[in-house]
């Protein structure tokens, strides 16, 4: 007789404490709205202050509340309709979850994420990635410093003094004496000459 008292007030408090999607108000004025924002390893300390810092928007801000430090939370007073439900959490990415309340079928409430188009039985939102504000730095390497323009600037410089030189030796004395012939025969151009006249 006790262990089925027992468990009658197990599923009693089961149904309080799980996330449903929209009940009655007791005052008649709308619905409530129930749901658990939900984030890996949120056991850890460092988590459960990160968890207490979600907010989770109604409507783009006709109502904003806070995530419980269990990771529960409640919009009072949602009369029916379709409304969107946003969570806002520092470094994660959530779908935003549309909620649509039936005006005619009092109580039959139909939840989808808009992200995958996927339905919910219950309102329980867990983010689909992690959000990184800020690039990592890149550690130190000889390679980024050569493809950098300063690099390449450097590097056609080193070229420019060791291989010429080089380069002009290996040239046949006949061929580099009429290259010279032939730059002093066409002259330095002046600027009046490239210039258009009058």
């Amino acid at each position: 007789m006790e262990a089925s008292v027992l468990l009658v007030s197990l599923a009693i408090f089961a149904q309080l404490v799980a996330p449903s999607l929209a009940v009655p108000s007791g005052n008649g004025d709308g619905y409530t709205i129930n749901g658990q924002v939900k984030i890996q390893g949120a056991q850890s300390i460092n988590l459960l202050g990160k968890i207490s810092n979600v907010k989770v928007i109604l409507n783009g801000g006709e109502k904003v509340t806070f995530v419980r430090p269990d990771g529960f939370f409640s919009f009072h007073g949602v009369p029916a309709g379709t409304h969107l439900i946003e969570v806002a959490a520092l470094g994660y990415f959530f779908s935003p979850v549309r909620v649509d309340i039936s005006a005619r079928n009092p109580g039959k409430v139909q939840a989808a994420l808009t992200e995958t188009r996927r339905s919910l039985n219950e309102l329980v939102l867990e983010p689909l990635r992690e959000e990184y504000y800020y690039e990592k730095r890149e550690p130190f390497s000889i390679l980024s410093l050569l493809k950098s323009p300063m690099g390449l600037m450097v590097g056609f410089m080193l070229v420019a003094v060791f291989l010429l030189p080089k380069l002009m030796e290996n040239l046949d004395p006949e061929e580099m004496q009429r290259a010279q012939e032939q730059m002093r025969s066409q002259g330095v151009p002046s600027l009046a000459n490239l210039l258009p006249r009058n």
